[in-house]
Formats: structure tokens, sequence, C-alpha cells
């Protein structure tokens, strides 16, 4: 494949997008249309590097990324394991930390313990069914929900949440406490199979320096 093939970067939109793009701009990469606010262009090209980057919806990263859209994402570990993609996850880029958690009122901690059948409320019911079903061997009934999954126990439609964690402040504040902790979270790079293996010493190197801090 020749060299001068670009290289697509799918990146999650917000907070994650604005520090990959910061850590990459410390490497010597730069893409100055993204800064433009108003602009309605959907692909992002820095022609020095032959790199080019797109926004992305979490979710919907390691879609493009396995089906070869993209040949790198960045996106958070908790969509990694809810959408379970076909993808390499090669480093952790150290930022967005959070935590996946089991929370709930304090009473709902005796319910774990003894593995009784509860309701667990959650935007991520691969994560949750894992945990609940391979790690704890506990039998549940999963409850998707898409908006504030803090309102499950309180209006009585689980008797905890699986949820992201970052301050628990939000938790605090609605009379609920992480009760379990599933998994540490960050930002990760995921690589689709087949660029790994036609891009390697590209894409090696990226990564190097990402993970070095070199320029590339």
């Amino acid at each position: 494949m020749s060299e001068e093939r670009y290289l697509t970067f799918a990146l999650t939109k917000g907070r994650l997008a604005e520090q990959t793009m910061e850590l990459l701009g410390k490497l010597g990469v730069t893409c100055r249309e993204m800064n433009d606010k108003h602009t309605r262009k959907l692909i992002f090209v820095n022609e020095e590097r032959k790199l080019k980057f797109f926004l992305a919806k979490g979710p919907d990263v390691p879609t493009y990324v396995e089906y070869g859209a993209a040949d790198l994402g960045v996106v958070g570990k908790d969509t990694i394991m809810e959408e379970n993609r076909r993808v390499y996850e090669v480093l952790d880029l150290g930022f967005g930390r959070c935590r996946m958690c089991v929370c709930g009122p304090e009473h709902a901690e005796e319910l774990l313990k003894h593995h009784e059948r509860i309701r667990v409320a959650s935007k991520y019911p691969g994560i949750a069914k894992d945990y609940f079903y391979n790690k704890k061997h506990q039998t549940v009934d999963i409850i998707k929900l898409n908006g504030s999954v803090e309102l499950g126990p309180l209006v009585g439609l689980s008797d905890v949440i699986v949820d992201i964690v970052e301050t628990g402040s939000t938790l605090h504040e609605n009379g609920l406490r992480v009760l379990e902790e599933i998994c540490p979270l960050s930002a990760r790079i995921i690589v689709n199979q087949v660029s790994m293996q036609m891009e390697t010493t590209r894409i090696r190197e990226l990564i190097s320096a990402l993970k070095n801090g070199g320029l590339i």
C-alpha cells in the first residue's frame, strides 16, 4: 500500500476529541480546520502528515473502525466494552478517567451480597450483563435506559444501576452511592485489524509517539 495513503482517525465528539487534538498538537500534528467552530465540514485533513480526522458519536467510533471507514479511533473504554467490535485496542491515552460502577441506595448492598435476583437499570446493558452473569454469577433483570439512570432506584424501576462515575456528586445528591466497582475507564486508541497489517510501520510509529511524547 502506498506511503501516500491517508490514515483516518474517528474521534469521539466533545472533550475526548479536543484532548486528542491537544495531545497530537504536542507531537507536531495540527489541523487548523478543526478549530473553526462554525465550519460545516465533516472531514478534516492534515496534508503534511497525510492524516484525516472526523468526529462521530462515541458508540459509532468502533463501528467506523471495525469496517475500515477509519484506520484508528479514539473512544472511551466503556464504549469499547459495550459495542464489542472486532478492533485492536492498542493504547490507554490516560485522559477521560472515570469508573464503571454498580450504584444504588445503601440497603441495596445486601441484595448484591446475597446474590438475590434484582433489577438493574443501565445505559450499558452489555457491560451490566457481562458483570452480573459472568463475573458475579448473579441472575438479574437488566433494563436499558437512555437518560438519567439515577432515576431508576428513585422511582422504583430498578434496585441498582450500572453507570459511569466521575466525582460521585450526582449520586450523593440523590441518596445513592457506589456499591461495587466494575472497572476503571479512560480514553483508548483502537485500530482496524486490516489497517494494522497493511500500515504497521506508520501506525506503530504514531502509537509510539503518543505513548512516549516524541515528535512524529
